[in-house]
């Protein structure tokens, strides 16, 4: 592996809001998926989080929110907020989560409940985290979704999720995520199930909404083309191990490791075709 300079530590005299340092994620039976990954985030910062499937940047980034499947274990250190993730209780996580940090997911249809309606499910961490009930409740769900760009808030509130749209649907996810004003985002590949104009739009929304609220953010994707527009430094991840880090027009440019090289050429190739048809 290459040696990569280390991302540039913020200005920010609050320091990092999410310190990683030698996180590793391994099966019960100690098969490594993910070793030695270190990185943090300040406020306002905007990391990406790259590699093909398997590459562990998921599972790096559900990691840091206490969210990683059963019969996965974390080790090393992922300090959020002053709070020790790993290891940390789930009495603990639930606090925070929505009201520090919130992970958007890939697949909304899976991330919403189907028995619910969605204004229910907005609610849920505004009731938690704000402890808003009543008119005041109901006012900040049709702020929220509102917020998010939904047409008619109110029919949108008393749907099901089977009852509006994908990108709809990715939407309120996104309303529920930022519901309670964290100060950081977690996006897991939130386009890959939308089609190509739905993508540029969810796209363009979460820049907005990132950008106005000076929140950082980790984006997680294999397209590095939607990186290098969503973030400003990146970790590259191969077999769940970091094999370049660094600015991300720097990385595009003047790619340093051989996988890395790999990527950029493979998206080269294809934005050409796609120009070609």
């Amino acid at each position: 592996m290459n040696a990569a300079a280390p991302i540039p530590e913020s200005t920010d005299s609050r320091g990092p809001l999410l310190d990683v340092r030698s996180l590793s994620v391994s099966t019960a039976d100690g098969a490594a998926l993910v070793s030695d990954v270190s990185f943090s985030v300040a406020p306002g910062e905007r990391l990406g989080l790259i590699g093909e499937s398997g590459s562990g940047k998921s599972l790096t980034s559900f990691a840091v929110t206490g969210l990683l499947p059963g019969g996965l274990v974390a080790s090393g250190s992922a300090m959020l907020d002053g709070l020790e993730v790993i290891g940390a209780r789930e009495k603990e996580l639930v606090g925070i989560r929505g009201s520090v940090a919130s992970v958007i997911f890939q697949e909304p249809l899976t991330a919403l409940d189907p028995l619910m309606r969605l204004g229910k499910q907005v609610a849920e961490p505004l009731r938690r985290h704000l402890g808003l009930r009543g008119g005041a409740l109901r006012s900040a769900v049709l702020e929220a979704l509102a917020e998010v760009r939904l047409p008619e808030p109110e029919r949108i509130a008393r749907a099901y999720p089977h009852e509006i749209s994908g990108g709809q649907r990715q939407r309120v996810a996104i309303a529920a995520a930022l519901a309670c004003k964290p100060r950081l985002l977690i996006a897991d590949e939130p386009t890959t199930a939308l089609d190509v104009t739905v993508q540029a739009e969810i796209l363009a929304l979460l820049d907005s909404l990132v950008s106005d609220r000076r929140m950082a953010l980790i984006f997680v994707s294999h397209d590095l083309a939607v990186v290098s527009r969503m973030t400003d430094h990146a970790l590259v991840l191969r077999h769940g191990r970091v094999v370049e880090r660094g600015p991300i027009d720097r990385i595009l440019s003047a790619p340093s490791d051989p996988y890395t090289i790999e990527l950029v050429q493979s998206a080269r190739e294809l934005d050409a075709a796609l120009e070609v048809s």
